[in-house]
């Protein structure tokens, strides 16, 4: 058989075929003729071009699925925690992942080596920006003697088995493991529906740069990759078409923002090479701070900033100006909604993952999950930019919903404009398809990745129901 012809499947100009041939849509019409293409019946279900995730986390996501669940809602209280820590399997390291403080308080590694003292632990608070060692882990890494500023200490001078925004740096200490496979991941994505990624992870060493590489050209990772954490200079012809090499990345961390000069100098060090930048803000101070750097020393096309967690109102038309896209993660309300009630300022809960404010104003916007921090699932982010509910029913910021068929276009745009207009089934473009086993008008009304029903990556089928 050759190419791939779909029966009956809704279009916006109503039920068509499509067929497809190396890789495109090749035909859109009614009546098609086969020629000897695989057939599959739409029965009436819509036909989407493929959904792209503008910002997730490839091997963290890999890794996190074999680490030990710290927070909510498998693990609650402190005695919960160490039941978990114990029961981890092995005898080495124990990784813990999604770690937050309304389960046992702000720990430092004596409070985690009364959890669990045994084996050598490091834990991941669920935002991703700090690991809590213990006492062994401590160790084992020389927390005592490092120079990393992400170490933090007391006002002894002893560090406290907190570790900020030093990944890399924690992984050069760690037993040699190598970069995880991404099979399972590819088939996660796969099965929501998701043709193309933006990995956002900053500074990607080299061996885990050639891990996604490899991971997408032998098929384990089938999905278009954007790539956000390429040393600024790199971008050699050699690699596939579908691996891109997007703005680079830069995070403003809470723990320490960097001065103006700092900030302005990488800046411009990325624009000199021709490459935007993508800028991680999770705090108004983050935002400010950038955008007086880019007051300064000005924009190029494609910057965007990364989670907007808190945007105020007076900053809308900043970004305007400067044309920036926002890459945000309304999933975080439903999966965390409740702790942001209960801990955030409420005079800045309006302001949290702004949508209809920043799409009324024209500010180019994207969604994304932030996998593994945020729920993957694009169909249930969908559904929480529609009704922004936490999980005890409370609505975090009303007046920001929009509607599920803006939230899937935020999801339909390219991987290389996040913000801009999406993508449509047509001639000539890319077999990058989503089968839906219904009307798009009823997956609307109630998005759940229950009603998807085919995923075509490059004119293959790589996930049927």
């Amino acid at each position: 058989m050759t190419g791939l012809l779909l029966r009956r499947v809704e279009l916006p100009s109503g039920l068509r075929d499509v067929a497809v041939r190396d890789g495109r849509v090749a035909q859109i019409g009614v009546g098609l003729a086969a020629d000897g293409a695989e057939v599959v019946d739409g029965r009436g279900g819509a036909l989407l071009p493929g959904l792209h995730d503008h910002h997730l986390h490839l091997h963290a996501m890999a890794a996190d699925a074999a680490s030990v669940r710290c927070g909510p809602p498998q693990v609650r209280m402190p005695a919960e925690l160490a039941r978990a820590l114990d029961a981890a399997p092995g005898d080495g390291w124990i990784r813990g992942v999604g770690y937050v403080e309304t389960v046992a308080g702000l720990l430092d590694a004596a409070a985690l080596d009364r959890l669990h003292a045994r084996r050598p632990v490091r834990m991941q608070h669920r935002s991703g920006a700090v690991w809590i060692l213990n006492s062994a882990a401590s160790s084992l890494v020389g927390l005592e003697s490092a120079d990393h500023p992400g170490v933090e200490r007391d006002h002894s001078g002893r560090p406290t088995g907190r570790v900020w925004r030093a990944d890399a740096w924690l992984r050069e200490r760690l037993p040699a493991t190598g970069p995880p496979p991404l099979d399972a991941v590819g088939t996660d994505l796969t099965r929501f529906g998701i043709t193309g990624v933006t990995d956002a992870t900053p500074d990607l060493p080299p061996d885990s740069l050639a891990a996604l590489i490899d991971a997408h050209t032998t098929g384990a990772l089938p999905q278009r990759l954007h790539l956000l954490g390429a040393p600024v200079g790199d971008d050699p012809a050699s690699r596939p078409a579908t691996v891109t090499t997007g703005p680079y990345k830069i995070v403003l961390a809470d723990s320490g923002l960097p001065d103006f000069e700092a900030l302005s100098d990488t800046v411009r060090r990325a624009h000199a090479h021709g490459r935007p930048v993508a800028v991680h803000c999770v705090s108004r101070e983050a935002l400010l701070l950038l955008l007086a750097v880019f007051d300064d020393i000005g924009t190029r096309p494609g910057d965007r900033i990364e989670h907007g967690a808190l945007i105020p109102a007076e900053s809308i038309p900043e970004l305007r100006r400067h044309d920036l896209c926002v890459v945000t993660q309304p999933g975080f309300l439903a999966h965390r909604g409740d702790d942001y009630l209960d801990r955030v300022d409420p005079r800045d809960l309006p302001d949290l993952y702004r949508c209809r404010s920043l799409l009324d104003d024209g500010v180019p916007l994207a969604m994304s999950s932030d996998s593994p921090y945020g729920p993957l699932d694009p169909w249930a982010v969908i559904a929480a930019a529609t009704d922004r509910r936490a999980h005890t029913g409370h609505v975090v910021g009303a007046q920001e919903t929009i509607t599920a068929a803006d939230a899937l276009d935020r999801y339909l745009t390219p991987l290389d404009d996040p913000g801009g207009e999406p993508r449509r089934v047509e001639v000539g473009a890319s077999a990058d398809l989503v089968l839906l086993d219904r009307p798009l008008t009823d997956v609307l009304t109630d998005p759940s990745a229950q009603f998807l029903r085919c995923t075509i990556s490059r004119g293959q089928i790589r996930h049927y129901r």
